[in-house]
């Protein structure tokens, strides 16, 4: 593939430069700029949709040499800027990730197949459990309840007191990843995925708060310690920073520099990782964990929808070798 790097320098008016010979290619008014991100902000906040198209902005974005937006799939990196440190004099190429509030809210870590959480369900053999007809059962109760599904489908299944032992993550590749990270990461991701589905609550804070009661991995937290927000931050930031779960995880960050945060106001907030403590505050006061769809056909419960369905298949009671399973999904969106 042929790659063009482009440089857009701020001299008077903006200049547009070719990053391999350093020719300068083109000479914008800033006052160009300014008006098309004010168009660009009020089209994207009426927008409807996942996709849609501004044929003005894109015959702008044409007329200044931009001629794709997508970054690599696996690259956190979503704009490069050089930044001048006033502190040391340094003047860094740094990666940033921007995460936008227009519209919906940004994920943080993006659901898949791959990021379902697989419970076996503990039961004596001589017991016998029709969970066929326990998945269609709840699937019914939650339409007239307006109740979860999968939380209804849990509460069953406790009470038959029956134990839901976390089993594995569903990709290989995202428990290493996991498991790099922190090696008792998994099974705390677990117990925090089964408490949002158990509980009904969403927010990260408050999920921690609930599994710090627990302390289900029986930390020693005699002196205080904060054991799970301590892990959870650093799953945080190596996610924001650059791990994605079918990729495998080195701890080498993409985006170098930090988040942007593109508030629904249109005002910009930086969050860089230099100041990492607040850095680090900030995605877990402001991320919670979201149901991604299920796939379940309504008219076959416990069983993905043939047509036009996500591919994540979670939330039903299914049978392996004998034995019973549960698949929770693990989603994270900035709230």
């Amino acid at each position: 593939m042929n790659e063009q790097s482009r440089e857009y320098k701020l001299n008077g008016n903006i200049q547009i430069i070719d990053g391999n010979s350093n020719l300068v290619l083109l000479n914008k008014p800033i006052s160009d700029f300014i008006n098309q991100s004010k168009n660009l902000f009020n089209e994207l906040k009426i927008a409807k949709g996942r996709s849609f198209s501004f044929p003005i902005i894109e015959q702008f974005l044409n007329s200044i040499d931009v001629n794709s937006l997508s970054a690599i799939s696996t690259d956190k990196t979503d704009i490069t800027i050089v930044v001048h440190d006033l502190n040391t004099g340094m003047t860094p190429t740094l990666g940033f990730s921007i995460k936008s509030m227009l519209g919906k809210d940004s994920t943080l870590f993006n659901p898949a197949a791959g990021t379902n959480f697989i419970f076996k369900v503990i039961k004596p053999s001589s017991m016998l459990i029709d969970f066929k007809k326990l998945n269609a059962e709840t699937l019914l109760l939650s339409k007239q309840s307006k109740s979860s599904k999968i939380f209804l489908r849990l509460a069953e299944l406790e009470k038959l007191n029956l134990k839901i032992e976390f089993q594995s993550i569903q990709s290989q590749n995202l428990q290493l990843n996991l498991k790099l990270i922190d090696s008792q990461l998994p099974e705390i991701l677990a117990h925090l995925v089964y408490t949002k589905y158990r509980t009904g609550k969403s927010n990260l804070v408050e999920l921690l708060n609930e599994i710090n009661i627990k302390n289900p991995l029986g930390f020693d937290m005699s002196k205080g310690h904060p054991y799970y927000e301590y892990k959870i931050k650093n799953f945080l930031t190596e996610n924001a920073l650059g791990m994605t779960p079918e990729t495998v995880w080195t701890g080498k960050y993409d985006a170098t520099g930090g988040i942007i945060i593109v508030k629904a106001d249109g005002d910009i907030v930086c969050y860089h990782i230099y100041n990492k403590n607040e850095f680090q505050d900030y995605l877990i006061n402001n991320t919670k964990l979201e149901q991604a769809s299920t796939s379940e056909d309504d008219d076959n419960p416990g069983f993905a929808k043939e047509l036009k369905a996500k591919p994540y298949k979670f939330g039903w009671i299914y049978e392996e070798h004998g034995e019973l399973f549960i698949k929770l999904n693990l989603q994270i969106r900035f709230k």
